[in-house]
Formats: structure tokens, C-alpha cells, sequence
């Protein structure tokens, strides 16, 4: 069994997500609305306490949209819980836990693409710095040098949310 390392405790993760919101609002601060893509589970769970926190601290809209890509298969068709229409013109940012290779995160940013969006950004709790892909996170918690051995989990789990290095 490997061992665990904790890289961040529920605390570090909530003031990672704090000090994102206040960089996306910052980087909106004319918008009335945006839309935040969270890819399905954890980056959409990330996206919702994205969510929470901007609207303690701004009057801005946030309306959530869930991104489901299949990881195993990225080329397969990936679907929204909003319709285009519903982010035609708007400022949008993809929201994904662990940005490991970027693999997961081009797919959802190319689905973006056949949209004409106001703006488009990326949020990244965790950067791991192992690109496939030329694909960064405009927002993110911490950067993570690692092996490619390595794994990094985001674990959201009531009053122990965590971020372990396996």
C-alpha cells in the first residue's frame, strides 16, 4: 500500500477556493453574470463552493453548469446541464479539480469552442505541471511538481475534505 501524503486539509482548501473566487470576480468585475462549467464529479462539486463563496463576496450571477466528459473515451460526446444558448455570449469558466496531463481539460475547452463565448477561462484546484496538451489553469490553488507516478486525489468528503498525494 502507498503511502498517503497530505497536501492540503479542508482548511488550505478553503481558503484555495476564497482566494480563486476573489481572482474570477476580479477578472469579471463588469460582468453581471458567468457561468461556472464544473467537470463532472469533483470539479463540479468545486465549482459549486466556487459559487457559494463568489456570491458571499460579490453581487455577481453565478450559474453553474455541469460538464460531463468521459475520461476513459474523451473523444466521445460531451454534455452540459446548460444549453448553449444558455452561455452564447457569456463569460465562462471551466472549473476541474486536478489538472494531471490537461487530457480532460482541452476536451471540455473544446466543447466551449462552438459557442461564441464573451470570455473564456479555466480553474484548477490543483496543477500538477505535467502538460499533454498546451492547456492552463487561468485560476488555480497550488502548483504541484510531482513524478508521473504519482496520483493526486481531491477527496470531498463531509468536515475532511482533503487533497493526498497517493
Amino acid at each position: 500500500m502507498k503511502n498517503k501524503v497530505l497536501i492540503l486539509s479542508q482548511a488550505e482548501i478553503k481558503h484555495k477556493i476564497k482566494r480563486i473566487a476573489y481572482q474570477i470576480l476580479e477578472n469579471n468585475i463588469d460582468e453581471e453574470e458567468i457561468i461556472l462549467a464544473g467537470i463532472a464529479k469533483n470539479g463540479f462539486e468545486l465549482a459549486r463552493r466556487l459559487q457559494k463563496e463568489l456570491e458571499t463576496i460579490s453581487s455577481l450571477e453565478v450559474r453553474l453548469c455541469e460538464v460531463k466528459v468521459d475520461k476513459k473515451n474523451p473523444l466521445a460526446a460531451i454534455s452540459t446541464s446548460l444549453k448553449p444558448d444558455d452561455y452564447r455570449e457569456k463569460s465562462v469558466v471551466l472549473v476541474d479539480d486536478v489538472l494531471n496531463s490537461g487530457t480532460t481539460l482541452i476536451y471540455g475547452v473544446r466543447h466551449f469552442l462552438d459557442v461564441p463565448l464573451k470570455q473564456f477561462k479555466t480553474a484548477v484546484l490543483v496543477d500538477r505541471n505535467h502538460k499533454k496538451y498546451p492547456v492552463k489553469a487561468d485560476f488555480k490553488g497550488i502548483s504541484l511538481s510531482t513524478s508521473l507516478s504519482e496520483t493526486v486525489k481531491l477527496r470531498f468528503e463531509k468536515g475532511k475534505d482533503r487533497v493526498v498525494l497517493l
